[in-house]
């Protein structure tokens, strides 16, 4: 239900900005996050790059920032591995979809996986290699400014849900706050999706 409630919202909000209801491109990332004491051990983990003990967030959004799909893991669950479930479930709730934008720890055989299996193509964005500091990468940063937002919700800062189908129903619904707002603003406040989205690329 709070899915169906977030997928009509965000419909709304890319027809109302003069793009077809369903997404054909999205952008996929992940934020580990830290766990309270009411998260069981069979449901979180240690993600040892991050330092962190807690959970995992895959998001998935269009190239507004608007959710597409979340999905809540152990934290020492790897991005590459977890992809595979979180692309097959993309597949089957939204066929429409082709591309698939992600950084390059998606990247070797999941690429060649997604093409032939989901008939969806995987495009990695890499840092370039000479750069050091805020680097701003084309396609990710609409991603990860769309896990900002999530955090926002002073709930989402830790993960204090005891199953992770709750986590993602929480996720959800900070979606649906952010985009019901933007609903009740006046209609030139769209403008900024479509800019946002334009310049994604």
């Amino acid at each position: 239900m709070v899915t169906a409630i977030r997928d009509q919202l965000r419909a709304r909000l890319r027809t109302r900005a003069g793009y077809s209801p369903g997404a054909v491109t999205v952008i996929l990332d992940s934020q580990s996050v830290k766990a309270s004491e009411t998260v069981s051990k069979r449901t979180r983990g240690w993600d040892h790059p991050k330092r962190i003990n807690g959970r995992k967030r895959h998001l998935v959004v269009d190239s507004g920032g608007l959710q597409v799909m979340v999905m809540v893991t152990p934290a020492h669950y790897s991005d590459r591995d977890v992809a595979r479930e979180v692309l097959f479930r993309l597949r089957l709730t939204h066929p429409e979809i082709t591309i698939v934008w992600a950084d390059s720890a998606y990247a070797g055989g999941l690429v060649d996986w997604a093409r032939t299996f989901l008939n969806l193509t995987l495009k990695t964005v890499s840092r370039p290699k000479d750069d050091q500091g805020f680097v701003l990468l084309p396609r990710r940063w609409v991603v990860e400014r769309s896990l900002s937002w999530v955090m926002r919700a002073r709930r989402n800062i830790r993960d204090h849900e005891r199953l992770p189908p709750v986590s993602e129903a929480m996720l959800a619904w900070s979606s649906i706050i952010q985009m019901s707002r933007r609903l009740t603003r006046p209609r030139t406040a769209a403008s900024s999706w479509t800019t946002t989205a334009k310049t994604a690329a």
